[in-house]
């Protein structure tokens, strides 16, 4: 579990937001099973509350493990609409395939295996819901890819924006302060992330403190 926030934060976010269901529960557990990196539930429900502020449409994810986030962000789309899973091991984008055909929602989702910043290429916009999840030293070269894509009013969601095995949440202030540190690599990807997307023209950036953070990063109109 992140130190991002008190434990007892952590709970009232999971209390307060929406009620997880079966499917969320069982990847939950298989999550704390097998130590897989999920954004939790209480990020989760932000996610889905986010995809419905924006009367999100179409959703891409830039790394999707086994679909956890996909998963809140799908319960939200109209029939019509569309979530876009990226995944580099094809053993967990099977696995979100299955999640999401047992839940009646393989059909507003589509499964690329590959890597994301490429698969991207691929699609035309506009996306109204983006979430950045892949190698953090990556995360410039995904933005760039997709900003392009998306619409006025949408949104781009960056987790890990403040800790996660490697990235020490120290060493990524002090980079962004422009003060000299020996950091990770993680760290230096997530520094040099906010750092762009703070300045990136267009859009206007925030910092949701939950779970292992998510930097959120509006496209303005």
């Amino acid at each position: 579990m992140s130190d991002v926030l008190p434990e007892e934060v952590r709970a009232l976010a999971e209390a307060v937001g929406p009620e997880p269901d079966e499917l969320v529960e069982e990847m939950d557990a298989r999550a704390e099973r097998e130590g897989f990196p999920t954004v939790g539930p209480a990020v989760g429900g932000w996610l889905a509350l986010l995809a419905r502020v924006v009367d999100a449409r179409r959703v891409f994810e830039f790394g999707s493990g086994f679909g956890y986030s996909a998963y809140w962000f799908a319960r939200e789309l109209p029939a019509d609409g569309e979530v876009v899973l990226t995944e580099v091991d094809r053993e967990e984008l099977d696995d979100a395939r299955e999640y999401f055909e047992r839940a009646g929602l393989a059909d507003r989702a589509r499964f690329e295996h590959g890597d994301a910043v490429e698969t991207v290429t691929g699609y035309e916009g506009p996306f109204d819901v983006v979430l950045v999840d892949n190698e953090k030293s990556r995360y410039v070269e995904a933005f760039e890819a997709v900003r392009g894509k998306v619409r006025e009013g949408g949104l781009v969601l960056a987790d890990n924006a403040v800790t996660a095995g490697p990235i020490d949440r120290t060493d990524v202030l002090a980079l962004l302060r422009g003060e000299t540190v020996e950091a990770s690599d993680a760290s230096r990807g997530i520094a040099d992330y906010l750092g762009h997307v703070r300045n990136a023209e267009g859009f206007e950036t925030a910092l949701l403190p939950l779970g292992e953070g998510v930097a959120v990063s509006a496209k303005r109109a």
